[in-house]
C-alpha cells in the first residue's frame, strides 16, 4: 500500500512540476512582450524628447534679453528645456568636432549664440512641427531655425511600426499561451474525468466541483508567475550587464508593472482555461468518458 502510494506521490508531483514549468515558460514570454510594449514606450519618449533642434539668436542681444527669451521658451507647453550656446561655446564645440579652430584661419568666430531646445514627446511629431516652427519664429530676437525635419519624421514613423508590431505578436502570444495553458491544465484534469462524473451522480453543483480545480490550477499558476518573474529579472540583470544605459530606460514602475501583469496572467490564464476544461467533462456524456 505504502509502495502505491509513493507511486502515486511521485507522479502527482511530476505532473503539476512539469505543468508549472509549462506555464512558468509562457508567462515569460508574455512578461518579455508586455516588458518591450511598455520599453517600446518609454523608449520612443526618451528619443523623441532627446532630438534637440537649434533656435539661432541674432547677433548683439544682451544677456538680460537672452535670458528673458529663454525664460519665455521654458514657459511654452511643447518646450521640455532649453540651453544657451554661447558664439564661444559653439566655437569650442566646433573645434572638438573637427579638430580646428575655425577663427584661427577666418580671423573670426562665425557662429552666432544659439538655444538648443528639447521638446516634449507629445509635441515631437511632423504634425506639430509647423506650428511650432511659427510660435518661434514670431520672437523678433530669433534669426533662424535649424532642425532635422526628415529624422523627426523618420523616428515618429518607425515607432508608430514597432508599436504595431509589438501590439499584433502580442495578440498572437496571448492566444497562443492561451491555449498552450488549456492543453496543459487538461492533460491534468483528463485523469479526473471519473471523478468528476461521480461527483455529479452524488449530486455536487458545477460550482462546487469546479472550485477544487479552480483552486490546485490558480496555486500553481502563481508558483509559475513567481518562477517567470525571476527568469524575467535574471534575463534584465544579463541585458544591464551587456547594455550600458539600460537601466535610464527602465525604472521601478516600470518593472513592479510589468511583474504584476505576469502575475495577474498566471491567475487568469490558468483560472480561464482550468472552467473551460472542468465545464467539458461537466457537460460530456458518461459513455463518452471512456474513448476520449
Amino acid at each position: 500500500m505504502s509502495e502505491k502510494y509513493k507511486v502515486r506521490s511521485a507522479t502527482f508531483f511530476h505532473s503539476r512540476f512539469t505543468s508549472v514549468i509549462s506555464i512558468a515558460l509562457v508567462l515569460f514570454l508574455l512578461g518579455l512582450i508586455a516588458l518591450m510594449g511598455l520599453l517600446g514606450n518609454k523608449l520612443s519618449v526618451y528619443v523623441k524628447e532627446n532630438i534637440t533642434f537649434s533656435i539661432v539668436l541674432k547677433d548683439n542681444l544682451r544677456e538680460a534679453d537672452i535670458k528673458k527669451i529663454q525664460k519665455n521658451l521654458d514657459g511654452l507647453p511643447f518646450i521640455k528645456s532649453t540651453e544657451y550656446i554661447s558664439k564661444e561655446q559653439a566655437v569650442k564645440e566646433l573645434e572638438e568636432e573637427l579638430g580646428e579652430n575655425p577663427e584661427t584661419f577666418l580671423g573670426f568666430n562665425p557662429l552666432k549664440a544659439s538655444i538648443e531646445v528639447h521638446l516634449r514627446s507629445d509635441y515631437a511629431n511632423p504634425d506639430s512641427l509647423p506650428k511650432i516652427e511659427q510660435a518661434i519664429k514670431q520672437y523678433t530676437t530669433v534669426s533662424d531655425l535649424l532642425y532635422r525635419k526628415d529624422m523627426m519624421e523618420m523616428v515618429h514613423h518607425n515607432m508608430q511600426r514597432i508599436g504595431i508590431v509589438l501590439f499584433v505578436l502580442a495578440a498572437m502570444l496571448m492566444a497562443i499561451s492561451f491555449v498552450l495553458i488549456g492543453n496543459t491544465i487538461r492533460l491534468l484534469i483528463y485523469s479526473k474525468r471519473f471523478l468528476i462524473h461521480t461527483m455529479k451522480l452524488v449530486g455536487a453543483t458545477p460550482g462546487f466541483i469546479r472550485r477544487p480545480f479552480i483552486y490546485y490550477n490558480m496555486v500553481s499558476g502563481i508558483v509559475a508567475a513567481f518562477l517567470a518573474i525571476g527568469m524575467l529579472s535574471g534575463f534584465l540583470y544579463y541585458l544591464q550587464a551587456e547594455l550600458t544605459g539600460f537601466i535610464q530606460i527602465l525604472d521601478l514602475p516600470t518593472l513592479c508593472m510589468v511583474y504584476a501583469i505576469v502575475l495577474i496572467l498566471g491567475i487568469l490564464l490558468t483560472v480561464v482555461a482550468t472552467i473551460v476544461s472542468v465545464n467539458k467533462y461537466l457537460r460530456m456524456n458518461v459513455n463518452r468518458l471512456y474513448y476520449i
